[in-house]
């Protein structure tokens, strides 16, 4: 590539986030005069991911952040230019954008099933469709790492874990998914951007090589205890982890807070160093389990004198399922600039669309469990036995008031509560409740 093309590496807007084929389309629509037709943009996922019962929204605070620093300055503009992206026009109309619309969604922390309106974009469609890949981006990986999460969660029964994945992905997906993670329900993080940008707590405590720093584990165990007191959890399975709990409880006396297991059986291990943690009087020393947990390993345990655990590779990749499958397609329309909306659908064999701006309302029983998803053509109005599910973001380009990530957390909770209760289920199944789409508001 020729170098003058690839500009500088740190460019602060997140415009040039985007694929090449976007300008394509706006270059055509500007040449033809449709640019500035009224349209309306929709998110959402013909299937859950491997079998999975529901989904969970994430990413959309970090959307809004996208969508205010996305910009073309002058030196994407000249990058464009000189890669002959862009033509005049486009150059110009790219220098000059500031999306104006609106954008509906789901609110952080919620949950979600195929067909799902998540997300619904209204604007012109040159400023609506150079949005796609960015919005695509940004919920395929969160989403996923929210709903593999919230699985963890689930099969943790009440026990806390760490998001621990930053040497596992992306560095920037790492801050991301730390973030995710933490809507779906998990305590903390080990990534320190995630805490200064997000504000997710964060915890950490050595690795192996801290142990084969010192002559022994004593000398790493009393180096330690001497930084950060006893209330620090200690790493036992760099030898014996028989000997090692034993050193531990010698230097830091009952009070030690926790040890942690990184190998082995570690449902026998766990037992073992529970026993012998009694034994040693240190009856209220947590025992962390790491190394390569999932889901289903999490529930295994279940059983196990076990107090916490650390997930890393399977969290950050979604445990098999690295993509929500998002699509975002045009659903409506205007035959000219301001006119009025109509429809418009793909027929595509195997991948068709339905047309139509829509809204979603979840279905509560008498019991206040989740029975269905409703999607319409007509927006709510409170009643019809369920709870309308899409909040107005962005307002005439302007995005409104944000909200902190414990209400997230705090909707995920309840989101959640409300589902049936095979919706719980690590085997794969059909969705936990059905979607129902009801033209013309019937």
């Amino acid at each position: 590539m020729d170098p003058d093309l690839a500009g500088g590496s740190d460019v602060a807007g997140t415009a040039l986030l985007t694929d090449h084929y976007e300008l394509t389309m706006v270059r055509a629509a500007l040449r033809s005069g449709t640019a500035d037709r009224r349209a309306v943009f929709e998110m959402f996922a013909r299937h859950l991911p491997n079998g999975r019962r529901y989904g969970v929204v994430a990413g959309t605070g970090r959307l809004l952040d996208a969508l205010e620093r996305f910009r073309f300055g002058e030196r994407e503009l000249e990058f464009l230019e000189r890669a002959q992206i862009a033509d005049g026009p486009t150059l110009e109309f790219l220098r000059n954008y500031r999306f104006s619309g609106s954008i509906w969604g789901y609110a952080e922390g919620d949950c979600y099933f195929p067909g799902s309106p998540i997300l619904v974009v209204e604007g012109t469609f040159a400023e609506a469709v150079v949005l796609e890949t960015i919005v695509l981006s940004i919920f395929n990986h969160d989403c996923a790492i929210a709903s593999a999460a919230s699985r963890m969660v689930e099969a943790a029964h009440g026990r806390p874990l760490v998001e621990m994945g930053s040497r596992r992905t992306h560095e920037q997906a790492a801050i991301a998914a730390a973030r995710a993670a933490h809507i779906a329900g998990f305590a903390t993080t080990s990534n320190l951007r995630a805490g200064f940008q997000y504000g997710v707590p964060t915890s950490g405590t050595s690795a192996h090589a801290f142990t084969l720093l010192y002559d022994g584990e004593k000398n790493a165990f009393s180096a330690q205890l001497d930084a950060l007191g006893s209330g620090t959890t200690l790493l036992v399975d760099t030898y014996d982890v028989a000997d090692a709990i034993a050193a531990a409880v010698e230097l830091a006396g009952p009070e030690l807070g926790a040890i942690r297991i990184d190998s082995g059986d570690l449902a026998a291990v766990a037992r073992q160093a529970r026993a012998q943690l009694d034994s040693l009087g240190a009856r209220t020393t947590r025992i962390i389990l790491t190394g390569d947990l999932d889901e289903f390993s999490i529930a295994a345990l279940a059983a196990e004198p076990v107090d916490g655990y650390g997930v890393g590779t399977s969290l950050v990749t979604g445990s098999g399922a690295p993509t929500a499958a998002f699509v975002y397609k045009l659903v409506a329309r205007a035959d000219s600039g301001c006119g009025p909306l109509r429809p418009v659908a793909k027929r595509s064999v195997g991948k068709p669309s339905r047309g139509g701006r829509k809204w979603a309302v979840r279905q509560l029983d008498g019991a206040g469990s989740a029975a269905a998803e409703l999607v319409t053509d007509a927006e709510p109005h409170g009643g019809n036995g369920g709870r309308p599910l899409m909040q107005l973001l962005v307002r005439s380009g302007d995005v409104l008031e944000r909200e902190p990530l414990s209400a997230a957390r705090a909707r995920h909770r309840a989101a959640v509560g409300e589902l049936p209760a095979h919706a719980r289920q690590l085997s794969r199944g059909y969705p936990a409740i059905p979607t129902i789409f009801q033209p013309n508001g019937e």
